[in-house]
């Protein structure tokens, strides 16, 4: 059973802060798993991997977190999903993890018949020559935490005063430039919704 929970609009501190919680809850079994999804407040994250000065100067709120990475840009158009799951012990392995993380995402753009691929030696998800969707994931006790952000409507010029995950931030880009017609976020929830119930195996799931 996967319990999916559509946040909207949150603060970043505060969707940490409930990730933080259902985390605790998952380890100790008194949860299933869970995949939260938010639109954050604009703000810049900071990865484990982050050198100092990485944010630049963008004149957003800068926060350090535990995921892996450097740093990043969260605010209104992207969708940033929080699975909370407990890993099977076949599926014990953080690469993987991140492949099928880039493969919900991947069979996303598929259905807005956009290509999405990897790229060899790096995380996330690319268009052509540029990449529209982040990773960066912990995991407590084989209980992960944190996870992805795509651009879906993104302003992408708040991205333009640093280097995003170590990146030119000209590579960065949205789904909607690459649909005719545009697209709207909640559309493109559900379709993650799907394949991510679909490649890691739930029979059943709860949305609220």
């Amino acid at each position: 059973m996967l319990t999916v929970r559509r946040l909207g609009r949150t603060r970043y501190e505060a969707a940490h802060a409930l990730q933080e919680e259902l985390l605790a809850a998952r380890i100790d079994g008194r949860i299933g798993d869970q995949l939260l999804l938010t639109e954050h407040d604009p703000v810049v994250t900071l990865g484990r991997k982050s050198p100092p000065g990485d944010a630049g100067d963008s004149g957003l709120p800068l926060v350090a977190v535990e995921r892996g990475g450097e740093a990043t840009f969260h605010g209104p158009g992207q969708i940033v999903g929080y699975p909370i799951l407990l890993l099977a012990e076949d599926r014990r392995d953080l690469h993987r993890y991140l492949r099928d993380l880039e493969e919900v995402v991947i069979r996303t753009l598929a259905d807005f018949d956009v290509v999405g691929r990897r790229q060899a030696g790096l995380t996330g998800v690319w268009i052509g020559e540029s990449k529209v969707c982040s990773l960066g994931v912990a995991v407590r006790r084989w209980v992960t935490w944190h996870g992805f952000a795509l651009n879906v409507t993104t302003d992408l010029e708040a991205f333009q005063s640093f280097q995003p995950c170590g990146l030119d931030p000209r590579v960065m880009t949205r789904l909607a430039d690459h649909v005719t017609g545009g697209v709207d976020t909640a559309t493109v929830e559900s379709r993650i919704v799907k394949h991510f119930a679909e490649l890691f195996g739930y029979g059943s799931l709860t949305v609220g």
